[in-house]
């Protein structure tokens, strides 16, 4: 990962921490002032999300190390695992006790609201501290989709650094999450009645439960071994084809092994015509030449095989299909 978006990184997650620690604080005195459940339940929302923020400063700050003697391949995917324990975080400390507190509220005891007022103003604060924070984590998605030529739509789906995602994600429920607050508030006073409060508790849990398994499933795609870029993996697998010395490439394999950084693994089968010192110098020549042409690509492996061998292309036609037709 570059330096800069490292840093862009770090600024969004930072920003949001500090963010949803001052909010927390504030939703948690006017939920107890209010007496409210959907307050309480924003409360319990934003220390989840700053628990989110340190295990994503955590994240980022393990995954920089280099590679070593027991990890090899260095520790980008450390990233991916903080950031799954963050969505847990979201789910059991967000979600849980949104529910909770919803579900106790609707068939619990009839409560009395006190000061709505209070609940308004804070909702009010919290919810133009979190714009601050939403607008950072869009304005770094967006410079980063554009710089991948990408939309935003497809870079979220295909990114390989869940930060900003996350960020961005749980700032989004956070402020459709105050929304919901202000009229469970609302609809209680002017009702009369708790049942609305607790059903914007409720929400709010559903809320949190389906962003956490949003950010759960694309990290637990990333940690098993997700392939690269597809347009990454084309232009590999032309510039391998574009080599003089190889006939046909056989097999093309790519994984990411953190943000920025791939593994590529290739099959190709070698002009039958070269010598054994030429095909070495050969696969040290396109190893580098990937790597220089390709910056996310950090590590090269090429295996010289036959293109007949009919265990191989069985393999490769069961992974990808035809490969022409699929690529």
């Amino acid at each position: 990962m570059s330096e800069e978006s490292g840093d862009e990184s770090t600024l969004t997650v930072v920003l949001a921490g500090g963010v949803n620690l001052a909010i927390a604080v504030l939703k948690l005195i006017a939920g107890i002032i209010t007496g409210s459940g959907a307050m309480l339940s924003e409360a319990a929302h934003s220390v989840a999300d700053t628990i989110t923020e340190v295990l994503l400063l955590t994240a980022l700050k393990r995954s920089g190390r280099p590679a070593d003697r027991v990890h090899p391949f260095g520790y980008g995917k450390e990233r991916y695992f903080w950031s799954l324990l963050a969505a847990v975080s979201i789910f059991a400390s967000g979600a849980m006790f949104a529910l909770y507190e919803g579900f106790s509220t609707v068939f619990g005891e009839e409560t009395e609201q006190t000061d709505p007022i209070v609940g308004y103003v804070v909702l009010a604060i919290a919810f133009a501290l979190e714009s601050v924070s939403w607008v950072q984590a869009v304005r770094q998605v967006r410079h980063d989709a554009a710089e991948s030529g990408q939309k935003v739509s497809v870079y979220l789906r295909t990114i390989d650094d869940p930060a900003p995602k996350t960020v961005l994600f749980e700032d989004s429920a956070a402020l459709i999450g105050l929304l919901l607050a202000f009229a469970g508030i609302g609809l209680h006073q002017l009702t009369g009645s708790h049942v609305w409060d607790g059903a914007a508790s409720i929400a709010i849990g559903v809320l949190l439960a389906l962003v956490a398994y949003v950010l759960g499933r694309t990290n637990r795609g990333l940690l098993i071994g997700r392939q690269a870029d597809p347009r990454l993996v084309r232009g590999v697998r032309d510039h391998l084809r574009n080599a003089p010395e190889i006939e046909a490439v056989v097999d093309l394999q790519t994984m990411l092994m953190g943000t920025d950084q791939v593994l590529v693994c290739a099959r190709v089968d070698f002009d039958d015509a070269l010598g054994a010192a030429e095909v070495e110098r050969a696969c040290v020549r396109m190893a580098t030449e990937l790597v220089e042409t390709f910056g996310d690509v950090t590590e090269v492996f090429i295996e010289p095989v036959p293109r007949t061998d009919a265990e191989l292309r069985a393999a490769v036609l069961a992974r990808y299909g035809d490969w022409d037709k699929g690529q």
